[in-house]
């Protein structure tokens, strides 16, 4: 009984840390010149992955929610920019967290899972960007879809049509970013490895 409780105090103490290190990093946010001003990328959900990584999903999930809530307090999105933050965040840390436990917790299985999750996410963000999260923009912002479309056009003239745009640009950010909290994961992997490998 102890044993389990302790275990319980464990996982719910550093689910908090990790929440609390995923909520400051989310403020760092950064843009490029060659994307619309909306789209930053910033690498809040390393800390999610690790604790995926750690305990299981849930509270690789329960990072991803408790950050986002914690920075609805700044949003400049009504809350649209969180809720897509914690979407996509969800879908890279499920998959990610799975295939590492069903890989019995080695090294390659955490790899295989956050390329995994990765590229699920990059996917999953055209999908739930023009179904979800840019109507919502529409309805909580009053933003239409011709002044969407020109701050894609502004930096790519060419490009068409809504889909378009997602691929061209929303994809590979997500990409990126996926690729980014990967290699960092991996970066402090030997000196987390002793958490990734204790008990559940």
């Amino acid at each position: 009984m102890t044993t389990a409780k302790t275990s319980r105090i464990r996982v719910l103490a550093f689910t908090g840390l990790m929440a609390a290190i995923s909520a400051l990093l989310m403020q760092l946010q950064i843009g490029f010149p060659f994307l619309p001003n909306f789209l930053k990328l910033d690498i809040s959900d390393f800390p999610a992955l690790i604790a995926g990584y750690a305990y299981g999903p849930l509270p690789g999930v329960w990072v991803c929610l408790i950050k986002n809530v914690l920075h609805l307090t700044v949003t400049t999105t009504g809350g649209v920019g969180e809720l897509s933050n914690f979407i996509l965040g969800v879908f890279f840390v499920v998959p990610s967290a799975l295939i590492y436990r069903i890989g019995k917790k080695t090294q390659k299985s955490a790899f295989i899972g956050a390329i995994v999750g990765t590229l699920i996410t990059a996917v999953i963000s055209i999908f739930t960007n023009y179904y979800i999260v840019y109507p919502l923009y529409y309805y909580v912002m009053g933003l239409t879809t011709e002044a969407l479309m020109h701050m894609y056009q502004s930096k790519m003239p060419s490009v068409q049509d809504l889909w378009q745009a997602l691929a061209i640009f929303n994809l590979p950010l997500t990409l990126a970013k996926g690729s980014i909290c990967t290699a960092i994961t991996f970066l402090v992997y030997k000196h987390i490895s002793p958490i990734l490998h204790g008990r559940k």
